[in-house]
């Protein structure tokens, strides 16, 4: 099967399988491999597989892990939270070098269309991020 390239998966930036294992260790850590696998609904996935899929997650530094008995026991290097705000981050800072009002303008209209609430979010964001500007206390 071809996977065709569009623009709902161009910023993917885990595979399927790894960011399914991601979900599992942010909502229940620390695991083995074996653990792991066990608490894979349905899946007919190799041992060998979770655990070298574990391994490249531990090698991109977003895995933890410790050496328990025989078995590696794995947990999150960073929280759901700090892996999606470096995400955003490293998606944003080369599109904003190139004109930001583009990339501002559909960042906001995503956010609104996710949850009316968010354009309060943003609001207070930006006067936090303006009295620090101004050295003013929170």
């Amino acid at each position: 099967m071809v996977r065709v390239r569009t623009f709902e998966n161009a910023t993917q930036v885990l595979g399927e399988l790894e960011q399914r294992l991601m979900d599992l260790l942010w909502d229940e850590q620390p695991l083995s491999v074996r653990e792991v696998k066990a608490r894979l609904p349905r899946t007919r996935l190799a041992y060998t597989t979770v655990m070298t899929t574990l391994d490249r997650l531990y090698k991109k530094g977003l895995l933890a892990r410790s050496k328990h008995g025989l078995a590696f026991v794995y947990q999150p290097a960073m929280t759901r939270g700090e892996y999606q705000r470096r995400v955003v981050q490293a998606a944003l800072s080369p599109l904003l070098a190139h004109g930001s009002g583009p990339v501002l303008a559909a960042f906001v209209d995503v956010a609104a269309g996710a949850d009316a609430e968010n354009l309060d979010r943003l609001e207070n964001l930006i006067s936090i991020h303006r009295r620090k500007r101004r050295g003013e206390p929170r």
